[in-house]
């Protein structure tokens, strides 16, 4: 038997699947079952460590940002419109509900500089690093420390063999 082979299927197969074990994830992390998890990017420079969660739609007062023991919670909560009525909505593709991030920092964060903001529906967290753990610069110098090398005189070596 001869099976056609279709790679959009595959693929929808695929994204079936990964959804899942994010569901999954999210479920035993306590999220509720029509939550949703907001997309976020982690970057590190010398100083800092951000975090940026799009969040559109969520009020800064249904937002809540805890660190303890090197773990970073972001809580929060994106409500439905309650003027509109759910039986006129033709097509409801945004999620609403509870949503919940967890991040295990590492040592080199200085937990008391901790910043947050809110702008244009991204929160952005920043996390200073400890100055202990910035990296430093060390000036190189050439010839320092070292005793200069001493010429020998060839002459005065053959004398002393002979």
């Amino acid at each position: 038997m001869i099976t056609r082979w279709d790679p959009i299927r595959e693929l929808a197969d695929l994204q079936k699947t990964v959804n899942s074990i994010f569901e999954e994830t999210a479920a035993k992390e306590g999220a509720v079952a029509n939550s949703f998890v907001p997309p976020v990017d982690v970057y590190e420079d010398e100083s800092s460590i951000v975090l940026r969660l799009e969040v559109p739609g969520v009020k800064a007062d249904d937002m809540d940002i805890s660190l303890e023991n090197h773990k970073l919670t972001v809580r929060g909560e994106r409500k439905f419109e309650g003027d509109k009525k759910a039986e006129n909505f033709l097509r409801v593709e945004r999620r609403y509900g509870a949503f919940l991030r967890s991040f295990t920092l590492p040592n080199t964060v200085n937990s008391e500089k901790v910043e947050a903001a809110y702008n244009d529906g991204v929160l952005e967290i920043t996390l200073l690093k400890r100055p202990e753990a910035q990296p430093k610069q060390i000036k190189v110098t050439v010839g320092a420390g070292k005793p200069a090398p001493q010429q020998i005189d060839s002459t005065a070596s053959a004398a002393h063999a002979s």
